[in-house]
């Protein structure tokens, strides 16, 4: 106390025309002056903090208000892209099941497609503003897409895989005319030209000019190309899947026994060889050892 009650003298010193004068003030009083000085500093810096803060909180604010509104933007200008890609999906699938049901392939249950998914809902999910729950069902919108776009294309590699079975197996079906020419001898009962009585014709007869090419109605392999009493020269293609071929009265050969051989390549020339009465061919269609008209094999015109 003693202390505060002291004074301090301070001495102004005029220039040389003037009195000197003294002040004598309290110790106490300045240090009044000061605590007041630094009350009022840090009130002011206070002030100017929150004032600074608060500007920054707004315009940092403002700053996530317009990024949150343009992902929601962007989530609902991708819930509508999402939306194309789902009508593409069904597209796919309506041309798979058109493919199936046209090659006779099973079916997909409709029930299976959609390959469900469950389980409680988060209760949290009612906390979630507007553009959180938007972003979440998106998601799960593209993870839907995803396992369905994956279902879908196993399926297709499915009917892929079975469409090339059957490619296979048409290309080994016999189906073209084996050459150009005349029908003169139909597949059935008929008279033989030689002996005059009805017997059974096992193929059919196209006639034409000697040397006419004759090509392979299916892809295959050449069993035979011999020669006998009735058939004269005559070739015998194994095309798999139980189908055979057989081409007589040939006057020459252009594949030998073993050779593979494709559909509409040229295996022989057309001739009057055994048991003939000029020149033409005789085209048998043989399928698991039985004989079958060759025209209702023949999908082209001559």
């Amino acid at each position: 106390m003693k202390a505060l009650k002291k004074k301090i003298t301070l001495m102004l010193i005029p220039d040389s025309n003037g009195m000197l004068k003294q002040m004598k003030i309290p110790v106490g009083a300045i240090y009044i002056a000061v605590l007041l000085a630094l009350i009022f500093l840090a009130t002011n810096l206070f002030i100017s903090a929150e004032f600074f803060t608060d500007k920054v909180s707004k315009a940092e604010l403002a700053k996530l208000r317009a990024e949150n509104n343009e992902l929601k933007e962007k989530y609902e200008q991708l819930k509508w892209s999402l939306s194309e890609v789902e009508d593409r999906y069904s597209s796919l699938v309506d041309k798979e099941v058109k493919i199936r049901n046209l090659f006779n392939l099973p079916e997909i249950d409709p029930e299976e497609r959609q390959l469900g998914v469950g389980g409680p809902l988060s209760p949290g999910l009612a906390n979630l503003s507007l553009t959180e729950q938007t972003a979440l069902s998106t998601e799960v919108e593209v993870e839907r897409l995803l396992r369905l776009s994956k279902f879908e294309l196993e399926k297709y590699n499915e009917v892929e895989e079975e469409l090339s079975k059957i490619k296979k197996r048409l290309e080994h079906t016999p189906s073209i005319w084996p050459t150009q020419g005349w029908n003169s001898r139909g597949f059935g009962m008929k008279y033989d030209p030689f002996t005059g009585y009805k017997q059974m014709h096992r193929g059919i007869d196209i006639a034409n000019r000697n040397g006419t090419p004759v090509i392979a109605t299916a892809d295959g392999v050449v069993k035979r190309a011999r020669v006998s009493t009735g058939m004269g020269r005559f070739i015998t293609i194994d095309h798999g899947y139980g189908f055979q071929t057989r081409y007589g009265h040939l006057s020459k050969f252009k594949v030998k026994e073993g050779q593979r051989v494709k559909r509409g390549e040229i295996i022989a020339l057309m001739g009057s060889t055994g048991y003939s009465t000029g020149p033409h061919l005789h085209y048998e269609v043989i399928r698991s050892g039985k004989f079958f008209n060759p025209n209702e094999f023949i999908l082209n015109d001559k």
